[in-house]
């Protein structure tokens, strides 16, 4: 507990340009970032028509400021989703949620060229039934893989599978059900045991998990599967508190319409994490409250929930009064308020893009970006342009957007730009240190 105490001061101390979105665990960068890897659908018809991580060059004072200086393809399109850095920040893993399959790439030995250091292909099996890899998240010497289904009925019952940092199976926790709740105390109507996202609060010996759907949905047309009733029917609606060490649920609660993300307050005094759900268009809280008890709360509405504009990614400020929320069907960036944490308020607006997914800010909050796409089959496919699959960097002076460098995967024959990394050209020099 006391080294967590001290690595969490340490990282609160430092002005440092990483993702606010960061497992507590990981190295940080310090200064300006100098690369973001982007994890790329393959298209058809576009490229090589492979998934593959992209690197972008993204410091000004670099020559190659805002251009593609690397690009490595896995094979195939393998629906690529979501990637972590380990927590010395040497690997990044990225996930296929068709196929199972879990990229390593090694970042550190040239951070402007990853290589392919190691594959994934026993994750089904080794896991017991887990599919969909998810969210790769950072443990001191572990990686936690959130699952969205299953092989058994493609659905949304799912699994956490934990993973040593060099690639070997440790053990899968399944998530709590009506009829195996494993302990844990169901506080409302569900205990669905759908997954999606997994964060900590180290101080608390908490982890969070959200909930999602499973893969006859995500692997589904979007219009198809809007316009059926009982696959409408196949969304998560909960959230899970779990006792971090033991990795056991202890409490299930209802958070109904499809919690995705999860962004854990930085502050020691905070003991709450902010998530949005997609179907309902709602904030929620996810506090401690006076006696002790995980409780859920929904504190703030997004856009016209009737004209579903679909909350995807959201971003914490390291100083927890600022929540950043994107809405994919419309476009939209949002900037929220949560300096109250139970009220929070919309703040102002901008259209992004066609459409918009991820956001990653940096730590010191003077840099914003955006990739666009959400699933191979939800994406949209018109208009083709610069505003349809892209990667977009903004300056952000607490007022204001502004445009500073976008690349239009498309046009650049890369694919459909999902999730962000940074990157540094030196780890444990100058730029990374412990947090």
């Amino acid at each position: 507990m006391r080294i967590t105490l001290l690595l969490v001061l340490l990282f609160s101390m430092s002005a440092i340009a990483d993702e606010t979105c960061m497992s507590p665990y990981m190295a940080k960068i310090e200064g300006q970032e100098d690369f973001v890897y982007v994890w790329t659908l393959g298209l058809e018809g576009v490229g090589d028509e492979q998934d593959k991580l992209v690197t972008v060059d993204v410091n000004p004072d670099s020559d190659g400021y805002g251009k593609v200086v690397h690009s490595i393809s896995v094979g195939g399109r393998n629906e690529a989703h979501h990637t972590g850095l380990t927590d010395d920040r040497r690997f990044l893993w990225a996930s296929g949620l068709d196929t199972n399959h879990i990229f390593i790439f090694d970042v550190h030995t040239d951070p402007a060229k990853p290589t392919l250091h190691k594959t994934i292909t026993d994750f089904v099996a080794k896991s017991g039934g887990v599919v969909g890899p998810h969210t790769n998240y950072a443990l001191p010497g572990r990686m936690m893989i959130s699952g969205l289904s299953n092989n058994r009925d493609h659905g949304g019952r799912t699994a956490m599978v934990e993973y040593t940092n060099a690639g070997d199976f440790v053990k899968t926790y399944w998530m709590p059900t009506d009829d195996n709740l494993q302990g844990a105390v169901k506080s409302g109507q569900y205990a669905d045991g759908f997954g999606y996202d997994v964060r900590v609060l180290p101080r608390r010996n908490a982890m969070v998990t959200s909930s999602f759907t499973g893969w006859n949905n995500y692997m589904m047309n979007l219009g198809t599967m809007m316009a059926d009733p009982e696959a409408m029917k196949a969304f998560g609606n909960t959230v899970v508190i779990w006792d971090m060490h033991a990795r056991k649920p202890t409490k299930v609660l209802d958070v109904p319409g499809a919690p995705l993300e999860i962004r854990c307050a930085w502050n020691e005094e905070n003991d709450y994490c902010f998530t949005t759900t997609a179907l309902t268009s709602k904030v929620w809280l996810i506090y401690l409250d006076e006696q002790g008890e995980w409780q859920a709360s929904a504190v703030g509405d997004i856009g016209d929930a009737t004209k579903i504009p679909l909350p995807v990614d959201i971003s914490i400020s390291n100083n927890d009064t600022r929540l950043w929320i994107n809405t994919w069907n419309d476009g939209m960036t949002r900037l929220y308020d949560i300096s109250d944490p139970f009220n929070a308020k919309q703040m102002w607006e901008q259209r992004i893009g066609e459409q918009v997914n991820m956001v990653s800010q940096s730590w010191d909050g003077k840099r914003v970006y955006y990739t666009s796409s959400l699933l191979a089959n939800w994406d949209k496919t018109a208009p083709a342009g610069p505003d349809l699959q892209y990667l977009k960097v903004y300056n952000f002076d607490g007022e204001k957007l502004e445009q500073t460098m976008a690349i239009d995967f498309i046009a650049e024959k890369l694919g459909a730009p999902h999730q962000m990394r940074f990157g540094a050209h030196a780890l444990y020099g100058e730029k990374v240190s412990a947090r």
